[in-house]
Formats: C-alpha cells, structure tokens, sequence
C-alpha cells in the first residue's frame, strides 16, 4: 500500500504573454518616436534656424539631456508614494504632448517651453511605463526577461523610426513640420494607453484616500503634485536662458551623491561596503561612457550633415535621418547575437565579469571614433564615406549592448537592499551627468561659422576630437581591464 502523499500535480506554466504586455509596447514604442525625433531634430535647429552659436547650442542640449534624466528620480517617487503609475504615466503623456505641439509652433518663446514640458513629462512617464511592465508578471515568472526585453524592443523600433522620419521631415521639409509629426505621434501612444490602462491590474496609487485629501485652500494632493510639475516649468525655462547654472547645480548634486554614498559605505560592514565600492567605481566609469557615446545625438549629428558622403546610387540621403537611425537600427540589428553570443560564452566557462564588459564597452566605443578617425584621413574632399560612418556606429552600438543592459542589474546585486532604490536613482543620474559631459565635449568640435559650409576646412575640427574620444575611450577602456580583478574581489560572489 503506498501510503506516501498524493502529489498535486503542478500548475502549467502560462504561455504566451499578457496582452496588456503589447498595449505598453506600443504605447512606449510612439512615445520613444516622438522623444527621439525630437532629439534629433534640436541641436541642427538651433544652430541653424536660431542661429545660436555652437557652444550654447551644445550647453542647451546637454542640459536639456541632463535634466531628462534627472527628472525621473522626482516622478518615480511621486507615482511610489502618491499617484501610482497610471496616473503619473498619463499626465507624463499629456505634458510631453504639449511640449511636442509647443515646439510645432514656430515662435521665439516655444522652443524652450516646448522643451520644458518634455522634461517635466518625461519624468512622470518614463520610469512608470517601465514599472508597469514588471507588474504584469510574478518575480518568478519565466516569462519576465523575454516580456522586458519585446518592450525594449518597442523602444528601439520607436527610437529608430522617429529619427528616421522626423530627421527627414525637419531637415528635407520644414523643421516645425518635424517637431510637429513628433508630437501626432505622442498623442498617439497617448491615446493607446488612456484606452488599455483599464486592463491593467496594477499601478493604482497606494492610497487614495491620502490623494484626495486637501492641502491647501481646498487644493487635494493629486491636484497639488500637477500644480507643482507646472510650476517647475518656467523654472526649467530660466535655467535654458542661464545655463551657466547647469555646471553647479549637475557637479554639485554630484558631489552630494557622492558624498552621501560614502557615508552610507562607511556604516557597513566590510563585505557589503567593498560590494558597495565597486558598484560606485563601475557607475563613475559608465559616466565617462555616456559622455562619449552621447555624441551621436550632438556633435555627430552637425558632422554627419557637414562631412558625410550621403550620396548613394545618384540619390542625397539626410544627414539628420540617417545619423539617428543608425544607432537603434544597430541595437535591434545585434541584440540577438548579443543575447546568444553571452549564455553561449557561459556554459564554456568564458563569459566575461561585468567589470571585464565594462572594459569592453570603452574598447569598442573607441575603435568605433577611431574608424570616424581614420575615414577623415582619407577624405581629400573634406567628405568621409557612408560605409564607414555606418562600420564605426556598429562598434559604438556594439559598445552600448556591452554596457547598458547589465548596468541595472549590477546595481541591484552589489547594492545593500535598503539602498537598492536609491542606488537606482543614482545610476540614471550618473547617466544625467554623462549627458551633461556630453555637450562639454562636443563644443570642444565647434566649427567657426565662416567655414561650416566647406568641408574640407570644417573636417579638421572633428577629427581632432574624435581621435582624441577614441584615444581616451580605449584608454580608459584598458585601466578598468587592469582593474578588474581588485573589482572582482570586492564583488566576491557576484558576477
């Protein structure tokens, strides 16, 4: 007689994804259309059609990218705390939709308080639709990394539509017309999400009843918390017209950050404080990698459009459209030999520790300026071949995919768990920074205005730098592999 206990037969692993999975998809997809199109469209707009001078062209958009990525630490406590992620993605919709519409309007004052409103509505629905998707599965859900990675997936393809089209459309038709085709396409991933938000199950503020209750004069918390994004607006603003300010304010919170995780390491014990140190050294470096890899939203956008041979088969391609379509084009193109190529190194023993693809990414990054590098050498005509513009954006990008996908997860597993959130917040802000840098070394390839329309004069002011950013990228890139076993073992079990 077998009297052991009758197994309950388990539950079938659910197939397929939930089809909320494919409303946030799409809903990020044309909100990453109209964020990159944008992008794409602003430093040539205000070189050209402003006629700001390079270096304060450089200053506003890396403040601009700065703050982009800064606002969202303000907007993920507000949706935690307060809103929940519906709403905070839903007014983050509607403000970036505003700024959008703003920047379609061609007057003097839009294009600052166009920008505005994106930053400050970036920061209400980025890191929220990105929450919303991990709640749509269990923490041990098989299906989590494969639903994560299709919504990735939706950003590239927005990513590199929105370059594509609105680089086109602002370069080729009418510069308002691009800012404006960004715009229909925010309403439209506005639009998806106010109609499939209800499907979802998650994402309702903690408490409701704390949003609702007055603050003053009657006005309820909710009310408040958008009151205030608005009044942050003409703040935002202030700061455009005085970006001098950007330096103290991004090095100071800099300092701060930096201060303050010291004290935090100097409260543990030794084990957790080494895990903690080299989580910090490895998000110093991945702010020196932003400030190179950013480029291609600046400086190699006025390169692309003064320097690079777009013609092909008797027809001119657009610089702009080409330039912003190339790096999500190569991210979509070489995520899957990437996410084979790392769990094939794994099961011979060979993959490398995350310091070691620190290392990598600065090597490959700067191979990818030395190739910009060594096509301007061979450009009698002042004009570098498409080939090679497309062959060193393939290193750069190849770079990133060695970098950005395991930087979260780094965070996560080195970091104490009281602090992981915080540490989060810091490694986007090392980003914030990065962003900053960005614009500090591409005014560094600024072209007298006298000369931007001949190549052959204009050429030499990028090639210095850009052989100096390849030089330094695959210097640095080799003292962090020289570093990487003191980092290994202050990572000890972690990989």
């Amino acid at each position: 007689m077998d009297l052991t206990e009758p197994k309950i037969p388990e539950a079938p692993a659910p197939k397929g994804h939930p089809k909320q999975l494919y409303m946030l998809f799409f809903a990020e997809m044309w909100e990453r259309f109209s964020f990159y199109g944008m992008k794409a469209l602003l430093l040539a707009y205000m070189v050209t059609q402003l006629k700001f001078d390079e270096p304060k062209g450089y200053a506003i958009l890396g403040s601009y990218a700065a703050l982009v990525y800064t606002m969202p630490l303000f907007g993920g406590v507000m949706a935690d705390r307060f809103l929940g992620y519906r709403k905070a993605v839903m007014y983050g919709g509607i403000l970036m939709s505003i700024g959008h519409l703003v920047l379609a309007v061609p007057e003097d004052w839009s294009f600052f308080y166009g920008m505005a409103f994106i930053i400050c509505g970036n920061g209400f629905f980025k890191p929220n639709i990105s929450s919303l998707v991990g709640t749509l599965y269990a923490d041990n859900d098989p299906r989590k990394d494969s639903g994560f990675s299709i919504f990735y997936m939706g950003i590239n393809i927005g990513a590199a539509l929105g370059g594509l089209l609105c680089g086109y459309v602002g370069q080729q038709i009418n510069w308002h017309y691009g800012f404006g085709l960004a715009g229909i396409f925010m309403i439209l991933g506005l639009i998806v999400f106010a109609i499939g938000k209800k499907s979802l199950k998650e994402g309702l503020p903690p408490n409701p009843e704390a949003l609702r209750k007055p603050i003053f004069a009657g006005i309820s918390t909710e009310v408040g918390i958008y009151a205030a994004a608005l009044l942050v607006i003409p703040a935002i603003v202030a700061l455009f017209h005085r970006y001098e300010i950007m330096d103290f304010i991004m090095f100071g919170l800099g300092a701060l950050s930096l201060g303050y995780i010291l004290y935090i390491a100097s409260q543990l014990d030794g084990g957790a404080r080494y895990k903690l140190f080299s989580a910090l050294i490895l998000i110093i470096f991945s702010t020196l990698f932003w400030a190179f890899y950013e480029q291609n939203a600046g400086s190699l956008n006025l390169f692309a459009m003064r320097n690079v041979d777009m013609h092909v088969a008797g027809f001119e391609l657009p610089a702009l459209a080409v330039n912003n379509f190339l790096p999500p084009a190569w991210v979509i193109a070489l995520s899957f030999p990437f996410a084979w190529l790392w769990p094939a190194l794994s099961r011979k023993g060979m993959e490398p520790s995350t310091p070691l693809k620190f290392g990598l990414s600065f090597v490959l990054l700067g191979i990818g300026f030395l190739v910009f590098y060594a096509a301007c050498l061979n450009a009698d005509s002042g004009l570098i071949s498409l080939p090679y513009f497309i062959l060193g954006y393939f290193f750069i990008i190849s770079g990133e995919l060695c970098i950005s996908p395991i930087g979260l997860s780094m965070v996560t597993k080195l970091s104490p768990a009281k602090i992981v959130a915080m540490m989060m917040g810091i490694w986007f802000f090392a980003s914030a920074i990065g962003e900053f840098l960005a614009g500090k070394i591409g005014a560094l390839m600024s072209v007298p205005e006298n000369v931007v329309d001949n190549p052959v004069l204009s050429l030499p002011y990028y090639a210095d730098i850009i052989s100096k950013i390849g030089m330094y990228s695959i210097g640095i890139g080799v003292l962090l592999i020289i570093l990487v076993p003191l980092i290994r073992r202050w990572m000890q079990d972690v990989r």
